[in-house]
């Protein structure tokens, strides 16, 4: 006979994974059953189901007054950064890192944030270079939130992510730890002693008969890229294994190599660009901060067997994470448009600057009690008596968390 689903035991089954709390916790601190526990979890919880739930708060996220506004000059201004998570159990793609786990292993959880939302997320190894997946995490976004420009920290720079990026219509923006030693491989349409009064100058030409020549061939693995018959990895771990002398990599190298030319001398000639970039990344850092706190129990350490729980873990802590965000982004939304009717500017701008990734209005530690009740939270209600300069939420009660089906 087919199990009916019971929303509070999958609302449990999220929250114990999502947590690091495991179902077993779970069953003590809630009085669910821990059979019943397990039965949801293997029935009802996916990966896939998961990341469609992400979409689906993300997108109800991007509908709301505030979102636009955390928009960075204009543009939507995603990044990707990879946190490192320790593993209880050692995984096939779980890796040594002395620099995060010591003498342990871990994996990456790779996440894509844009205007504070974790729109997407994978899990990879440690020893995979993050930006190997730059591309793919762009591209296999599902939510309707498409950003403009896309940055990343030096480790998600590579060989051919300006050109992909470019392709796939975002401007490639990322911060570099080291720029000056990047000056070597500016590239110019014509000969370097044409720049001879310019402070900054060109290493050499740009190789156009090259790129004319391979275009066929770039054109088909930008084609395979599209619709998703290969992923930007496979790509890249494919080129790489080519001897330096294969054309239609150097042609791709050299599409990257203009590309990256014109966005370190913006880089170095805009101080607003330098500022917007930082500003994304430490949104994304900001998220990592979030994500560790909600996966508190056991150090923030895994506790699977295998690659498809971890991203089930992983969904599940985004999920928690995204349904906080929606909230506090809500409370901060309706806020807004008070103040706006009422054409307080000073207390707008205030908003604008004010922060959805918080949890200090969540009580994470405790009783968990999932019994369905028909009264939602009264926002509307919230934001008539919420200051401006407050953080945008009430706070639970101490010592217990009520999960409402609403």
């Amino acid at each position: 006979m087919k199990q009916e689903v019971e929303p509070r035991h999958v609302l449990a089954c999220i929250v114990a994974m999502g947590t690091n709390m495991g179902l077993w916790k779970m069953a003590e601190v809630s009085g669910l059953s821990y059979s019943s526990l397990v039965t949801t979890a293997r029935n009802f919880l996916r990966a896939e189901t998961l990341h469609t739930g992400n979409d689906a708060i993300s997108n109800a996220t991007a509908a709301l007054a505030m979102f636009d506004q955390y928009d960075i000059n204009g543009l939507k201004h995603s990044s990707s950064d990879g946190q490192r998570v320790e593993t209880q159990i050692h995984t096939i793609n779980a890796r040594h890192g002395s620099k995060y786990f010591g003498l342990k292993k871990g994996v990456s959880a790779y996440t894509l944030v844009a205007n504070h939302v974790p729109c997407n997320a994978r899990i990879i190894g440690t020893h995979e270079h993050e930006s190997h997946f730059v591309f793919d995490i762009l591209h296999n976004n599902t939510t309707t939130i498409r950003p403009d420009r896309h940055s990343t920290d030096t480790h998600g720079t590579n060989q051919v992510n300006f050109f992909l990026l470019f392709f796939a219509a975002h401007r490639f923006a990322p911060r570099y730890r080291d720029l000056h030693k990047r000056m070597s491989g500016l590239v110019g349409v014509r000969h370097p002693s044409h720049y001879a009064d310019c402070l900054i100058k060109p290493a050499r030409k740009t190789f156009d008969a090259l790129i004319v020549k391979e275009w066929p061939n770039i054109q088909r693995i930008l084609a395979s890229l599209a619709q998703k018959d290969v992923t930007q990895a496979t790509v890249v771990r494919k080129l790489s294994s080519y001897t330096r002398q294969n054309q239609t990599k150097k042609a791709l190298w050299e599409l990257d190599n203009i590309l990256r030319t014109i966005y370190i001398l913006d880089f170095i000639d805009d101080p607003t660009l330098r500022q917007s970039v930082q500003k994304a990344l430490n949104r994304g850092e900001a998220y990592h901060r979030m994500r560790r706190a909600i996966s508190y129990v056991n150090s923030g350490k895994f506790r699977v067997k295998t690659e498809a729980e971890q991203q089930i873990w992983n969904e599940c802590s985004r999920l928690i994470a995204n349904a906080i965000i929606y909230y506090n982004t809500l409370l901060l939304s309706r806020v807004y448009e008070h103040k706006l009717a009422a054409g307080d500017l000073e207390a707008i701008k205030i908003l604008k600057s004010t922060s959805p990734v918080a949890w200090r209005n969540v009580n994470l530690i405790g009783n968990f009690d999932f019994t369905t009740s028909s009264s939602g939270v009264d926002i509307e209600a919230l934001a008539a008596t919420t200051k401006t300069k407050t953080s945008g939420a009430a706070p639970c009660k101490r010592g217990t968390m009520t999960v409402q089906n609403s």
